[in-house]
């Protein structure tokens, strides 16, 4: 077997970041909100038909987002997909360390 250099290099805590995206910390929030969604209409095994209804979303378009085509979509509207389906929604901004820029996340 032929000796291969292998070179690994630790990446972010944001996969976006690391593949060059320039809104990379949008696309990170949006894949977390998304997540969650899809969480919830899993546990509540509602078909796509009923999911499109309580959220409002057209069901190609839903379709599109669960499978992470998200990109057109804000996340407000993320947002307010989860609060029709009962769940509050918090921002909560807080100081950053010290010597360190912001950062957006979602916790769940």
């Amino acid at each position: 077997m032929k000796d291969v250099d292998i070179t690994i290099h630790h990446g972010s805590t944001n996969v976006y970041a690391d593949l060059g995206y320039p809104d990379a910390d949008s696309m990170k929030v949006k894949a977390a909100l998304v997540s969650r969604l899809s969480s919830i209409l899993k546990a509540r095994r509602y078909s796509q038909t009923k999911a499109a209804e309580i959220t409002g979303l057209p069901k190609p378009k839903l379709s599109a987002i669960l499978r992470g085509q998200f990109r057109g979509v804000s996340e407000e509207k993320l947002m307010r997909c989860l609060t029709a389906l009962g769940q509050d929604v918090q921002i909560v901004i807080t100081p950053s360390r010290k010597g360190r820029a912001g950062s957006l996340s979602v916790a769940a």
